[in-house]
């Protein structure tokens, strides 16, 4: 091999490297996001073992038995410790409140680089919560529950479609963006099952049918 062939292939090589290197501190960061759900094929072996109950009764529901955003650390409280969590660059003032970042939306692929243009979404919702066996907890459990930074229960998300989602199961609402739907579903079973929360038969099966194609 020439002295002029070999030192051009040293040259490609390193101009590889290079490049290589370079694209690793240019990419962006990965996206933060809230604790691994349970594996589809774990969350299809639980439903297995549901029985359905019918919803039990709104009656005496109130946010108020759900204490949430306690404080986490220092000023920070729930909020603000997942959209630090679920977001990229997010910088906090002394107060702990977001005042800048980039979060995007699960639930619908849109991108917000304001706070105030995000909701903390329960995936399971309090009152569906109520619903389905939390009336008969205690406050101090409602309010961990409401507060679960554990299990994949808070999610940062557009707040307009938090908002539509209200307190509806996956039977009424599933995120628009049909990628997510899995991992939504994963979510929402593991939960359910980490709780103790019944589940009815129009939820049992939607969730079934999503988690088939998973």
């Amino acid at each position: 091999m020439s002295t002029v062939y070999a030192r051009r292939i040293g040259v490609f090589a390193s101009a590889v490297a290079l490049a290589s290197l370079t694209s690793l501190i240019n990419a962006p960061a990965a996206q933060a996001a809230p604790p691994t759900p349970i594996s589809a094929s774990a969350a299809r072996s639980y439903l297995a073992t549901v029985t359905p109950r019918a919803e039990g009764s709104s009656t005496g529901y109130s946010r108020d038995l759900f204490p949430h955003w306690s404080t986490v650390s220092g000023t920070c409280n729930t909020r603000e410790t997942v959209l630090k969590r679920d977001g990229v660059n997010v910088v906090q003032d002394s107060s702990c409140a977001a005042v800048s970042g980039s979060w995007y939306s699960e639930y619908d692929g849109a991108t917000w680089t304001a706070a105030s243009d995000l909701d903390i979404d329960h995936v399971v919702a309090l009152s569906e919560a109520w619903r389905s066996g939390a009336s008969s907890w205690t406050t101090s459990k409602r309010q961990q529950f409401a507060n679960d930074l554990t299990r994949p229960q808070l999610i940062a998300v557009t707040d307009n479609v938090n908002q539509a989602k209200g307190d509806l199961d996956p039977a009424e609402w599933l995120p628009s963006r049909t990628s997510y739907r899995c991992t939504y579903a994963r979510m929402w079973v593991h939960v359910k099952q980490y709780w103790g929360l019944s589940m009815d038969s129009a939820e049992k099966t939607a969730l079934v049918n999503v988690l088939a194609g998973c």
